[in-house]
């Protein structure tokens, strides 16, 4: 794990702390998640530097093997969690895809920042934060993964994620090493 430097236009990209997901078993204490997620959000605030709030509300149309069931869920299931404290300069996005790029003005808004770089944090390891790390490589940003303020419903998958393939995607480290980074590189 290995942070290199935080870029001057770095944005910040909290994916899918939402009232639905945070009461469902993960492999790590959301608890945990949800302090390091705020960190950086406090943060990245202190630093002037852009925020992105997403959350999920819907699933891609496609054919899956796996049963998906739609159920009526309750009325703030899809409600960023209150320890994220939304700004109105918070860029805030609902998609309906795992990834954040995909279904969203995601890109437009970086590229009109012109940022070069995005750090994410959220839930589900393999899932969100894993589609949003893939499209934002591809789209050619350095990604910067937060790997304690993050996780999965597999212990398994979740590992594999962070050990196999975040290293080939993206530069990975704590919060604390991001947050030594942006004292570092924006002081």
């Amino acid at each position: 794990m290995s942070i290199t430097t935080i870029d001057t236009q770095t944005a910040l990209i909290v994916i899918d702390l939402q009232q639905g997901l945070v009461t469902l078993d993960t492999c790590h204490p959301i608890e945990g998640i949800i302090e390091n997620s705020c960190k950086l959000v406090s943060l990245f605030r202190y630093a002037s530097l852009p925020i992105v709030l997403v959350n999920v509300d819907g699933i891609a149309p496609g054919r899956t093997e796996q049963v998906r069931v739609q159920q009526q869920k309750p009325e703030n299931w899809s409600h960023l969690i209150d320890e994220l404290q939304p700004q109105q300069e918070d860029l805030q996005l609902t998609k309906n895809t795992w990834g954040a790029f995909a279904s969203t003005e995601l890109h437009k808004y970086l590229a009109s920042l012109k940022a070069t770089q995005v750090v994410i944090s959220g839930i589900a390891t393999t899932m969100g934060v894993e589609s949003t790390a893939r499209q934002a490589f591809e789209l050619g940003y350095n990604v910067t993964i937060a790997t304690d303020a993050i996780t999965d419903f597999n212990m398994d998958v979740h590992n594999n994620s962070v050990n196999s393939i975040f290293p080939k995607l993206a530069e990975t480290g704590t919060t604390a090493d991001i947050v030594a980074r942006v004292s570092t590189d924006h002081a």
